[in-house]
């Protein structure tokens, strides 16, 4: 390890204060991912275009994020992590009030599409910096508090822009969250301390020669093939939720959506607690419960003519995500060993390649005519994810 990393995390820092504001960046920088879910329809109808159509709000964002995630790694390591993550979250903050302001559909999508390149400095940028500034024992539980600031965004970020919407208008979605945006570029630049340049004069294209190395790596590719289905079967069953429940089956109001949104959050409270749980049982039979756990989940909101058994089952589904998403984090870690800050990168590069194809399958399958299919297809791939936990070996 670096010595200027090994003398940075042995300063005497207040990580507790640390934690909560890179918990809290992590939360409100991905709402911007997670906001357009519930405003398809309503995008659909201001622009008159199809849901199809404007389910490209939210793709573009993710795959601009997803495709940022593999270059400001490399870029922090030249010029520095806590610098990338504020000039990030400064240029997020403009984009999104920006947002507010768009006349059409293809404005929109552009400006989404910026969000979520200026997004992209946070996710990655900030696990590299755990990594520096915290002593080992507590990386852990710091990386499990970000993880689950990543998925209560999910969550939170569909019933903010939801309840926008209805009390005055999406555009004020995006004017309130481009605010919250700048609020947590001003704490991240006064409570998150300064870390050490790592390689001023180095090329910054250089990490990438390591991909050589991550290609040969047969458990890191299929971690990477298991992270595909994460974010999409999450973000694509919200989005198909929100059809199912205003379909004649619940004819839900707005209202009623937004509650059993915000019920999900309580499956998120496993996420912090990830690391003992692999520390107690392995990294195999921790996901093998999350993956069970959340196609439990779907199978459940494809049979269920029940509220209540619905919100539990979406319940069920959430805790199944939030537990896969910090223990694959800490499995590539480890499968990179020495590439760990490639392969982390890589890794979120693909968790939202995932993200981004979520909203367009779930609309192409919900064309279909069936309410539930979604579902069905949704659990299949995550099944699919649990048989492929069975090749990988951990100690590659």
């Amino acid at each position: 390890m670096n010595a200027e990393i090994t003398v940075a995390a042995s300063k005497e820092y207040n990580y507790s204060l640390m934690t909560f504001v890179l918990f809290w960046a992590a939360m409100t920088v991905m709402c911007g991912l997670y906001m357009t879910i519930p405003l398809i329809s309503t995008f659909a109808t201001t622009f008159q275009v199809s849901n199809h159509e404007a389910a490209w709000a939210g793709s573009a964002f993710s795959l601009f994020f997803a495709g940022g995630c593999l270059f400001y790694g490399a870029l922090s390591d030249r010029y520095g992590r806590k610098i990338i993550i504020v000039i990030g979250l400064g240029v997020l903050s403009a984009a999104t009030i920006s947002v507010g302001f768009a006349g059409n559909l293809s404005t929109l999508i552009l400006l989404r599409a910026i969000q979520g390149a200026a997004a992209a400095t946070f996710s990655p940028v900030a696990l590299a910096y755990t990594g520096d500034m915290f002593p080992k024992h507590k990386r852990g539980t710091t990386i499990g508090f970000i993880s689950t600031g990543f998925l209560l965004a999910g969550i939170i970020g569909q019933v903010l822009s939801s309840t926008l919407n209805q009390w005055w208008h999406w555009h004020y979605a995006f004017y309130f969250v481009g605010g919250v945006y700048f609020v947590t570029t001003i704490l991240v630049l006064i409570i998150l301390p300064k870390d050490d340049m790592q390689q001023p004069e180095g090329n910054i294209l250089a990490p990438f020669k390591q991909i050589k190395v991550i290609a040969q790596k047969k458990s890191l590719l299929l971690c990477y093939l298991i992270a595909i289905t994460i974010l999409l079967s999450f973000v694509g069953m919200y989005t198909s939720l929100e059809n199912y429940l205003s379909s004649e089956v619940y004819g839900f109001s707005s209202e009623d959506i937004l509650f059993i949104r915000s019920i999900g959050i309580i499956g998120m409270l496993l996420c912090p607690f990830t690391g003992r749980f692999v520390t107690k049982f392995g990294f195999h039979f921790v996901l093998r419960g999350g993956f069970t756990l959340a196609i439990l989940g779907l199978l459940g909101l494809a049979w269920s003519n029940n509220l209540i058994l619905l919100i539990i089952m979406s319940v069920v589904f959430v805790s199944g995500i939030a537990i896969l998403v910090p223990t694959l984090i800490s499995l590539v870690g480890q499968l990179g060993g020495k590439s760990k800050g490639l392969a982390t990168s890589l890794y979120t590069f693909v968790l939202f390649i995932g993200a981004s194809l979520g909203p367009i399958l779930a609309v192409a399958l919900l064309q279909m005519g069936l309410d539930s299919l979604p579902f069905y297809i949704f659990s299949l791939l995550l099944f699919l994810a649990f048989l492929l936990t069975y090749l990988i070996n951990t100690t590659e």
